[in-house]
Parts: structure tokens; sequence; C-alpha cells
């Protein structure tokens, strides 16, 4: 292989072939799951050289597993253990992160390395949103992998990240590679020029076109999650409604380049806070504001007790970095991170050093969350934070002062700052159960994390376990986008218990509630996909060499068992 990693140094640069367990460790292990060996991991700077990349590896025969930030939840953009049958490569794309605004801003393009965060900060100077702000996982999340993930996130009126408009590589059954410009740019006909001119933003308003019949939104989501009589979940990732191309791909293709609408902004927002200790009260308030209010709300998430209390202790550096030097800086902090655990690792003192010398740190620093919040931790076992925007405002001051308090909750509006740390606080919950994971490792076998989707009808939608579960775990964690009934349930496991016999049992009881899983993560290595999802992956990759093994499928060429 020695030939072929001459030859990505001489396309990308030698700094940008990295070979060795510690220099790519970052990018072969996932973030929560997965790890594997690979031949290398490649950082392409231009989209041409991306596509040269793409082209040796292809005529090499090796897999391609391409990956932007590596924020996955369930190990879908890093190799997973052995059973592949050729060598595998990355190509990291982070370095392509330019964003083009369109039509003054109406829509984006976004290079493979654009990030969520970036988007936001760019859109907020012209008073528009993209399809998610910060996520409940990771800030550094790469656009496109939302969408190649059917990436739902926290606001409630736009669905799945979803587009019919995408630049991508595909490899057809005799091992070709082809370039599909499904854009709508007028680019070019060939690779080299529709890439080299994208590279150079050498398009105009002219060559965009827009007929009205290609979605870049899932336009018809905003009803589609107010019928709270459907016995459907509103979003789930094997939902075959969308599928196409490069959304809900899952790496089976290698996207160059993606439309997407943007969003006007919300002027004015609030946030109500809800408290209870009975799950029907917050049914309620979701089957009534999705069927009865002239205005959705922006975003409701919700958090049980435990989640609240793992966030704000194993949560807090995170909650703290943000909150005080924003969210630039925070891949850098994670590659350094990884980087000091590699080390560790190396010499013999494990992969969590760095770990536990920060939470020893964070817990010698005053108390991080407003009173209020903790007082109503301590009240209620269930919480909804509910933002809302515009005329909405006053709709929800207006049907929570009738509602509540209820014999089992109650709310309050927050303020501005208490509204932030609310919101903050639930989006450190992803971390802070891989770091009691990681600071436990005496206590903790690993994490079991299931993300589902419930009907839409679903009255009863907070879990309970039987007695013989129960017993298995040291913590539980829930939280989730309460409004599209999507819920993230994590499982702490205790050392020494079958993780695999716990998830088919906790699936057992998914699959009788008529839950959809996973949600919005993808199947990576964690989830098996089912038979439509399959056929999706097949149909787009037909010699299985890009992410193979995805959805526990063959990892072996042409689909082979």
């Amino acid at each position: 292989m020695q030939p072929l990693l001459s030859l990505f140094r001489n396309i990308v640069g030698s700094r940008h072939v990295l070979v060795g367990d510690r220099k790519t460790r970052r990018f072969r292990k996932g973030y929560r799951f997965g790890e594997g060996k690979v031949l290398a991991v490649v950082r392409p700077g231009t989209l041409l050289e991306q596509w040269r990349v793409l082209q040796a590896c292809t005529e090499a025969d090796v897999i391609v597993i391409c990956q932007a930030a590596n924020t996955g939840l369930t190990g879908g953009s890093t190799p997973d253990g052995d059973g592949y049958d050729r060598p595998i490569v990355i190509i990291n794309t982070l370095r392509l992160d330019r964003i083009d605004l369109l039509d003054e801003g109406q829509q984006v393009l976004c290079l493979p390395g654009a990030t969520l965060d970036k988007l936001e900060k760019r859109l907020r100077l012209i008073g528009r949103e993209p399809h998610s702000v910060i996520g409940s996982s990771c800030i550094g999340a790469s656009v496109i992998g939302g969408v190649c993930n059917n990436s739902g996130g926290s606001l409630i009126r736009r669905g799945p990240a979803y587009t019919q408009l995408a630049l991508f590589a595909q490899i057809d059954a005799a091992g070709r590679l082809h370039l599909v410009n499904h854009l709508g740019i007028e680019l070019g006909a060939d690779p080299q020029t529709i890439l080299s001119r994208l590279d150079r933003g050498d398009y105009s308003a002219a060559d965009v076109g827009d007929d009205g019949n290609q979605w870049a939104s899932d336009r018809g989501y905003h009803d589609h999650v107010r019928d709270v009589d459907a016995s459907t979940p509103a979003r789930f990732n094997a939902d075959p409604r969308r599928h196409y191309e490069a959304s809900g791909s899952a790496g089976k293709v290698a996207v160059f380049a993606l439309r997407l609408d943007t969003f006007e902004a919300d002027r004015d927002a609030a946030v109500f806070y809800i408290g209870s200790n009975d799950p029907a009260d917050l049914a309620m308030v979701r089957r009534h504001i999705l069927s009865g209010f002239a205005n959705m709300p922006i975003a409701g998430e919700y958090m049980h007790r435990g989640a609240y209390e793992l966030s704000q202790r194993y949560g807090k550096d995170l909650f703290l970095f943000v909150k005080h030097l924003g969210t630039d800086h925070v891949p850098k902090a994670y590659a350094t991170k990884s980087w000091l655990d590699g080390l560790t690792e190396k010499i013999g003192l494990g992969g969590h050093v760095t770990d536990r010398m920060i939470q020893t740190l964070v817990g010698l620093l005053p108390e991080h969350l407003p009173p209020r919040l903790n007082a109503y931790r301590d009240r209620y076992e269930h919480h909804l934070m509910l933002r809302m925007g515009g005329d909405g405002i006053a709709e929800a001051r207006d049907y929570l002062s009738r509602h509540f308090p209820t014999q089992s909750g109650a709310f309050f509006e927050c303020t501005p700052e208490e509204g932030r740390c609310a919101y903050l606080n639930r989006f450190a919950v992803g971390g802070s159960v891989v770091r009691f994971r990681d600071v436990h490792p005496d206590e903790v076998e690993d994490i079991v994390a299931l993300d589902i989707a419930l009907p839409r009808n679903t009255l009863d939608w907070f879990e309970t376990l039987p007695a013989e579960l129960e017993k298995l775990f040291v913590r539980k964690m829930y939280c989730g986008h309460f409004f599209c009934h999507v819920l993230h349930q994590e499982y702490l496991v205790r050392r020494g218990e079958d993780l695999h016999a716990i998830e088919a049992a906790m699936l057992e009881i998914l699959d009788a509630r008529g839950a959809e899983y996973p949600a919005e993560h993808n199947v990576g290595h964690l989830y098996e996909a089912k038979p439509a999802l399959r056929q999706f992956y097949r149909q787009l990759d037909p010699t299985n060499s890009f992410n193979p093994g995805i959805g526990k499928t063959p990892r072996k060429k042409y689909w082979a068992a």
C-alpha cells in the first residue's frame, strides 16, 4: 500500500496524510462508540483533491469512510473493529468548510466540512437561521453530516435535515466512480471543471436554478408534527419519506456540497420552564400546543431530573466553556484532549486521565446554574423547557397561567440568563454521560444508548422498566425533543453485565410500544438497519465500498455475507 500512500501525499501534501495509531486516533475512534484500524487518514484541502483521493481509493479497491467532525453518537463515521475485507481510508473533510449564501441568504451552499455552528453564526448576521442550532449532542457537528444522518435537532418546525440538491460521488455496480451534480447549479460537464469552479466559487446567480420542485428542506414537517392523533412517529431514521440520494445516505456516497434552505430568525423569544411529577402534565401541554396554538413553539426540550443532575455535575466544564468562551474553540479543545488521551494511553496511564483531571478541577468551582432551576430540580422529576417567539409568547403565557399550577406541577417564565443556562445545561447532557462512564470505570461497563421516536399519539410516553432491568443500571438519562416525541434514553450499565442482552431486552420493550429507532442519530454500528433502509444503502453503493457495515450490514465487497 506504499504506492497508494505516496499518491495521497502527492495529491494533498505529506502534512495531510496521517498514518499510525496515535496520529489517526481521533479520526478512527468514535466520539462515543466505535474504533478500528485504518491505512491512513487523508485531509484534502480542495474539492478537486477530494475527488482525486476518491479516484485513487477506487482504483486501489480500498474502503472509504468520509468523515467531518466525527461527533456521531453511534460510531457511524469510523471503522468498527475487524471483519473488513479491504484496507480502510478515512477522508476527513474539515478543511473544506466554505459556506456560500444564495439568493441573499434564503439558501446556502455548504461544502462537506462546514459546521452547523459556523453556519449559525454566518446567518445570524442577516437575521436568519439554519435548519438546526446548537444540537443536543456535539457543537462541532457538520451540516452535511446532519443531512446524511437525517438529524432532526431541537427546532420543532423544521423536521429532519433534508435536501434534494446535492453534489456527490458514487461508485456503480461495475466499480466505476461517477460525480453526480444535482445541485441545480450550472458548473460544467466534467468532474474537473465542476469541482474546480466550485472550489473557486466561480458561478453567478444566473447559474443557480430553482424550478420549485426540488426541496432544500422538509417543507411538510410543520403540518406533519401537528397531527397528534397519528399512530406513527413524526420523524425517524428509517422513514423512506426522507431518503433521497445524499439525504439519509449515512456515508454510502461521498458528498461534496449541498444546498439548503434557511429560515427567518425569531426576533423575540422567551423560555418557559415547566416542572411536574406527573408525565401526564407534559403530555397535556404537548397535545394542546401542537393541536391548538396558532403559533408553533421554537423548541421544547425535555429533561428528567436524572439528566439534569448528570449534566449539572459532569457537563459543567462544557457548560462553562461555551458560556464564557463561546463555541469557536470547542472542536480544537476536543482535538487537544484526544491528543493528550492518546499520549497517556500510549505510556500506560489509560485513555481517560484528562477526564478525571477536568472533573476534579470543575468540582472546585462555584455552582453555575441559577437558583430557580435548581429549586425545580429538587421539586420536580420532569422538566420541559418551552421556547416561544413573537405572538407565541403571549399565547403560551396565557395558556400556562390558566392550566398551572396543577396538583403535580408548576411553571415560571425565565429571565434571559435563566433561559440560556437551562438550554446550555440541556445541551451538555450528551457529553456528561460519556464523562460519567470515563471517570467511573470500576462501576460502569459501558453505555447502552437508545435514540427513539414514539408515535405522535402516544400519551403514556415516559418509560417504566421491569425491576429485573432496573437493577442492572448505575444511572439512567432521559432527555429529548419532546414535541417531536424524539427521546434520548441512555443507561450506564453496571460493571460485568451483558450489554448486548440488555440492549436486546430494551428494544423488545420499544417494539411493543410502537417506537421507531434510531430517531435521528443514524444506525451507525449500534442499530440494525431495517429492510427499506438496507435497500436504500445497496442502491446507493452496490459494491459496498463506502462505509460498509453501517447498520450491521455486511462489510465485504458486493455485500457478501
